[in-house]
């Protein structure tokens, strides 16, 4: 494995055993010096065993496929993510190998499982490299990982893994000031059990290595001189207020400012039983997001998604209430007429107009051009791939283009599948296609070839989304565009991000210049605050888990206030999946045709139909087919929760107070067969 000096330099003292941060910009072969690390560590240590853990999905088998294939001819390693049914026997993968590629969720279950050929013992590996390790912190799954070490540090326990992170960017953690970022950088190191961050010497760098730096360029689009078809979509949002008597509220349309003041309306409806207010807010949130979708791509994307919630509404909703009945009225009143402003080319969207410049004129000039365009959302992503579709004079200039999202469930648009992602990342890498339409995933580890042009298209993010994106413009002459609205949040943003990058510099450069003994005691310091806060969390959390009788607690459903449930009714399956056994429940709830597709496999069941409410067509969850017996599986944020001390709304199952007995078979079959009785 033959590696460039500098990268020599930063894994010196890894290679004595030491925890460091390993800290170079995107490009510049982390992932390399990390693998010979690795090779060094497992030749030179009897029973060792390492663990490289990376935080999405694809990485796992980049990681296997590239930089660790060359140690596969000494060692035995395995690669395992969530849809590899190798994680249902963890722990005997991890006797069997010498290194184990996974994602720090697959690790986190496997240190949390009481199953035998599940769980593993953070003791077991004598190395942990963590990719894209300025993730420790807050409630993130590398820092669960890293929590479980620091109670064990504390405790004395002296066989704890070497530690060796990997990143580009170790942000600012949202500090603005330079006493702020520096605290952010030790509370990181701490996390770790860092004992250095490992640098070089950045002008030498830039100056031996064949990573280009890109020219930046703020594209600023024309003001759009009206817009019809935004203005008749806020005429609607206005006669909805009125109906819902909230005049006071119709200010700062189709803005996340808006977005955030319907959504605590929502909950204050569904808190206080008021349909009308719920249904009006949800109603009111979809507009909004029309409105957003418009100030980003084409009218006609932001039609579809008004258009498609409302087919979606009259094809599962009852429809009996009357609110729901005005406001799909209201819609179908004003689809024409919406369709028609949508339709109007004179009116579209100038970004699209100015995109179609930058483009052009970068794919003109070079004709083997690669670029990707990252996006907010999945949606925008998928609106602008149809876009160049039926752009004449894109088509032209070669520019094939797809799209790269993430693999996490969404209501709005359809996941990809690891699979699918590999195969856009292998045709990118081939040619087949030269433009991606991309949203966060793309940012961060992926090995996707360098490109002539990145622009970031109206994209407010931190500094390190910044600094990711940037470092995808690689080749040479390269173009960082920064397209957005002239005096625009983003463009502030923008500015401050490059600010703080140079303040992220300036606090890890202070804290590698802090004496050794000084530094050793604020990270000791550090560690100990840790860990005293995480005990005091545990214990705040399971008091908070048994502040209700859980007979006392009912669940309503959150679109029509029916009271469906109690709290007593639910079990806990495999630690994270809430169902209920009471054999009446089903008398409250349809089961749709055919079984939710979920690119995954599990141990013990698989996914069955979704479920609604039989009144009124709210979603609540599906069912799981759990071995034999088929249960509904809940989804917490579909209903209101009633105690005796008032009602609330969750996000999470794990913010109940009251407590959740495991699934018991036994207990299940008692009941089933009382009720035959």
């Amino acid at each position: 494995m033959e590696l460039r000096e500098y990268q020599w330099e930063v894994i010196k003292p890894a290679l004595e055993g030491k925890n460091i941060i390993i800290w170079l910009p995107t490009g510049a072969g982390k992932t390399r010096a990390a693998a010979y690390v690795c090779k060094r560590h497992l030749e030179s240590q009897q029973k060792s065993k390492v663990a490289v853990l990376v935080n999405t999905v694809p990485l796992v088998n980049q990681h296997l496929k590239n930089e660790f294939s060359v140690l596969q001819n000494c060692f035995k390693i395995a690669a395992i993510s969530g849809d590899n049914n190798e994680k249902f026997f963890f722990s005997e993968v991890v006797k069997r190998n010498d290194l184990i590629i996974c994602t720090a969720q697959i690790l986190h279950n496997a240190l949390s499982s009481q199953e035998e050929e599940i769980h593993v013992e953070l003791t077991d590996f004598t190395l942990l490299v963590i990719d894209e390790c300025h993730h420790t912190h807050k409630g993130t799954t590398y820092n669960k990982i890293m929590e479980d070490y620091l109670k064990r540090k504390q405790k004395g326990q002296r066989n704890l893994p070497q530690i060796l992170g990997l990143t580009a960017s170790l942000g600012t953690g949202g500090a603005n000031s330079q006493e702020g970022a520096q605290e952010h950088i030790l509370e990181i190191c701490a996390n770790l059990d860092t004992e250095k961050i490992m640098s070089s010497d950045k002008l030498n760098f830039y100056h031996d290595s064949p990573v280009p730096q890109p020219k930046k360029r703020y594209d600023i689009p024309d003001q759009r001189s009206q817009d019809p078809f935004g203005e008749k979509l806020k005429e609607m949002m206005i006669q909805i207020h009125s109906y819902l008597d909230k005049p006071d509220l119709t200010t700062d349309f189709g803005t996340q400012i808006y977005e955030q003041h319907i959504v605590e309306l929502e909950k204050e409806g569904a808190k206080g039983f008021c349909r009308k207010t719920r249904v009006c807010a949800l109603h009111l949130r979809k507009y909004n997001d029309a409105l957003l979708i418009n100030d980003t791509v084409r009218m006609i994307d932001a039609f579809k998604t008004l258009d498609e919630f409302y087919l979606l509404e009259n094809a599962t909703k009852v429809l009996q209430d009357p609110t729901e009945r005005y406001l799909v009225q209201l819609f179908d009143r004003n689809k024409q007429h919406l369709l028609a402003r949508a339709g109007d080319k004179r009116y579209e969207n100038p970004k699209l107009d100015k995109l179609l410049q930058v483009l052009r004129d970068q794919f003109q000039e070079l004709q083997s051009s690669r670029g990707i365009v990252f996006t907010r959302t999945r949606q925008c992503a998928h609106s602008l791939h149809q876009w160049v579709q039926g752009n004449q004079a894109l088509r032209e200039l070669g520019i094939k283009a797809a799209v790269l999202t993430g693999a996490g469930y969404s209501n709005q648009t359809k996941h990809m599948t690891q699979t699918e992602q590999q195969n856009v990342i292998q045709l990118f890498r081939r040619g087949t296609s030269n433009l991606l339409f991309a949203t966060s995933v793309a940012e961060e580890g992926l090995d996707i070839p360098e490109c002539n042009i990145v622009v970031r298209y109206g994209l407010m993010t931190n500094e390190i989304a910044m600094m990711q994106a940037r470092g995808r413009a690689r080749a040479p002459d390269s173009l960082y565009s920064v397209l957005v609205n002239a005096y625009s949040k983003e463009v502030v943003r923008e500015k401050r991000n490059e600010i703080l990058e140079v303040v992220m510099e300036r606090a890890i450069e202070w804290v590698q210049r802090l004496p050794e003994h000084e530094y050793r005691q604020k990270i000791a310091d550090l560690q100990h605050k840790a860990v005293i806060g995480l005990i005091m969390r545990d214990t705040e959390r399971e008091q908070h888990r048994r502040l209700h009788n859980p007979d006392h607690v009912r669940f309503h459903c959150r679109n029509c206030n029916e009271a469906v449930f109690h709290g007593s009714d639910l079990r806990l399956v495999e630690k994270m999946h809430r169902v209920n056994i009471n054999q009446n429940f089903r008398l409250y709830y349809k089961a749709s045709p055919g079984h939710v597709a979920i690119p995954c496999e599990f141990k013990d069941w698989r996914p069955g139909s979704s479920i609604s409410c039989s009144k009124c067509g709210q979603a609540w969850g599906m069912e799981m087919i759990f071995n034999v017996i088929t249960l509904p599986n809940l989804s917490i944020k579909n209903f209101v929760v009633e105690t005796p001390d008032g009602t609330r709304t969750f996000k999470q199952w794990s913010k109940v107070t009251f407590d959740i007995k495991e699934f018991d078979y036994a207990e299940y079959f008692d009941t089933v067969n009382l009720l035959d009785e």
